[in-house]
């Protein structure tokens, strides 16, 4: 009888994963994929189509494209798995039985308890929510029984939400639109934990397209039209037509249920450097998983972390599947690049063959151009060269 594996989520370290196990399995084993969306979602770019929804087609390369024929598709949301029977359970009642399992189902966006963020912001997590902001900034802006400017509040600074600021200022200067856009930080500086030179690179072409940033005073509670600062009588209330919460993440709801070990906190499930979990037959990768980097050390959750993992994960299924031992796994960090609008601001890249950039922080054409590059490469691995041809103008 064929031994089957499964993979569930179709991010990047589901989409990687699968590619390696189509060229490492052998041919008495089957491997299934599973997702609840029939496309794979460049995220680390879908900021893009908060300014122009038509990217979406570039960012969002059909299932079809990127498997084999050999590998089975289901479409579907997992919402439990049975680690003693060895079962994925789906929404509407479908089961699928798995020899062994990688989980990459991504991560959810962690609201902290604040009162009303969840119910009243936007979060970026898929086309979906591009969708819903890009039209909810357009309306506001083009509501002409207003007097004044739409206002925009973006929660965290971190990545996404730098992005997302950016975004929606080149989208406002594009229309002529009257919008003013506010990135809110609980902490000291945008990019918290980050080094201050690319900080202050952030800080400034943020600053150049009219964002006003204020730090060191956390959301602490949201009503319909008003986020609250600080939580003191005496803090500052910001009236709002769009807000977009980007501040942090967790582990999605069904992940909770399941019996793996897993962070109180965060339903984050731990795995080893290797990728298994505490059920031998499970394997977890990508914002999933708590991936061990050393004592007290876990894998940073980007894109670039899950790209890397991927291969190595889906190396190790292929061989737990024939009785091989585990290669272990460590993140090489390769640096860092963040979109600001138009431009980009890259740090501490390291680059093939030539090692290090010599340059700690740099940005203009290079760091635009070296976005791009980036995740063309993605989608040549993951597709083909030339829809990442085809993307690249979008990027």
């Amino acid at each position: 009888m064929s031994t089957q594996v499964v993979v569930v989520g179709s991010g990047y370290a589901g989409a990687g994963a699968v590619k390696r196990l189509e060229d490492e399995l052998d041919s008495d084993a089957e491997l299934t994929w599973i997702s609840e969306n029939e496309y794979h979602l460049v995220l680390h770019e879908v900021h893009r189509c908060i300014r122009d929804p038509s990217v979406e087609s570039k960012i969002a390369i059909p299932i079809d494209e990127i498997k084999s024929d050999s590998t089975a598709f289901v479409k579907g949301h997992v919402t439990d798995v049975d680690v003693d029977e060895r079962v994925v359970e789906l929404d509407g009642g479908e089961d699928v039985d798995y020899d062994y399992l990688l989980l990459a189902v991504g991560s959810g966006t962690a609201f902290f308890g604040i009162d009303g963020l969840e119910e009243h912001a936007h979060e970026l997590k898929g086309l979906d929510d591009a969708r819903a902001i890009h039209a909810d900034v357009k309306e506001a802006a083009e509501d002409a029984s207003r007097d004044d400017p739409a206002q925009v509040i973006v929660g965290g600074a971190g990545l996404s939400g730098i992005q997302t600021a950016g975004e929606i200022a080149e989208y406002r200067d594009e229309h002529r639109a009257p919008i003013d856009v506010t990135l809110v930080e609980g902490l000291d500086e945008v990019f918290p934990g980050n080094d201050p030179e690319l900080q202050g690179a952030l800080r400034k072409r943020l600053e150049d397209l009219d964002v006003e940033i204020l730090t060191g005073d956390f959301i602490s509670e949201v009503d319909e039209e008003t986020a609250y600062l600080g939580g003191g009588e005496d803090d500052p209330a910001l009236d709002y037509d769009v807000l977009i919460w980007t501040g942090g993440i967790t582990g999605h709801d069904e992940v909770h249920g399941m019996d793996l070990d897993q962070d109180d906190r965060s339903h984050r499930v731990f795995a080893d450097a290797d990728f298994q979990t505490s059920d031998e037959r499970v394997f977890a990768l990508g914002d999933t998983a708590l991936v061990e980097q050393g004592p007290d050390d876990v894998a940073p959750p980007t894109a670039q972390a899950a790209w890397q993992a991927a291969d190595v994960a889906g190396e190790n299924v292929a061989r737990a599947v024939a009785g091989k031992p585990l290669k272990t796994w460590r993140h090489d960090d390769k640096g860092t690049v963040v979109s600001v609008g138009d431009d980009a601001v890259a740090h501490d890249v390291k680059l093939p063959v030539l090692g290090r950039f010599p340059m700690n922080v740099f940005g203009g054409p290079a760091a635009r151009n070296l976005k791009k590059t980036i995740a063309a490469r993605w989608i040549a691995d993951v597709a083909s060269p030339r829809h990442a041809l085809d993307a690249w103008d979008s990027l």
